[in-house]
């Protein structure tokens, strides 16, 4: 299998004054296709700011992030943007959607982004709204929808572009027990059916322990973790 995401030796400190905060130190990290990868860890630990440097959000005080062979942080902030709408998806635990827009509208945006006709990008919209289930549900806004529903949309964002890679923060953050697992049997799913790698930081054990690979981040390293199946 090749490296979707390959991190070495990845560090991340702010600044306030003198005094130094390092968040990540000299973290490595390997992705390989089609994996599903969780990555747990405490609050404060550093998990947002990884997800940032690896989603080309932000750039590492010092290392390298490549996705796909690119080092993504030497290229421009103009080809940052562009790489990221075309390698990378990103679900969050409150989805983020624009709740003045229809559940199709929402996930087309990011080809109309890219450019894409908006008659290709509903299409394309719809077909992947199809896959997760929601067919019926196209022209709902989000206040229209339940949360399971909501996160069905935004896990179809992240995917409408057919990313290399998803981020994941929280996905099941705020979802009940019977939605959350519908939600990982669809990542499961769409990673199987699109070979779509997944990344996810979670608290949540449950779905932790269901992905292929579990590591957890602590002094600003990722470690390998066991959890009781």
């Amino acid at each position: 299998m090749s490296n979707r995401l390959l991190c070495k030796a990845v560090s991340k400190s702010y600044f306030n004054g003198k005094h130094e905060t390092k968040v990540l130190n000299n973290l490595n990290l390997s992705v390989d296709s089609s994996e599903l990868l969780a990555i747990v860890g405490s609050s404060g630990c550093g998990k947002s700011t990884f997800l940032h440097i690896a989603g080309v959000l932000d750039s590492p005080s010092s290392g390298e992030v490549i996705i796909n062979g690119v080092n993504v942080h030497t290229l421009t902030d103009k080809e940052r943007a562009t790489f990221r709408n075309k390698h990378i998806g990103f679900i969050y635990q409150f989805h983020h959607l624009m709740m003045e827009f229809s559940a199709v509208e929402n996930v087309a945006m990011p080809l109309l982004i890219r450019g894409i006709s908006p008659k290709q990008a509903k299409k394309s919209a719809e077909d992947i709204l199809a896959q997760v289930n929601l067919s019926h549900r196209l022209h709902h806004r989000p206040s229209e929808l339940s949360g399971g529903e909501r996160q069905r949309v935004a896990i179809a964002r992240a995917l409408v572009t057919n990313p290399s890679i998803v981020l994941a923060d929280e996905p099941t953050g705020n979802l009940d027990f019977d939605t959350a697992e519908q939600i990982y049997k669809l990542i499961r799913e769409l990673n199987e059916k699109l070979e779509t790698s997944f990344v996810i930081v979670t608290h949540d054990l449950v779905l932790a322990s269901k992905m292929d690979r579990q590591l957890t981040l602590a002094h600003g390293q990722l470690k390998e973790m066991e959890i009781a199946q």
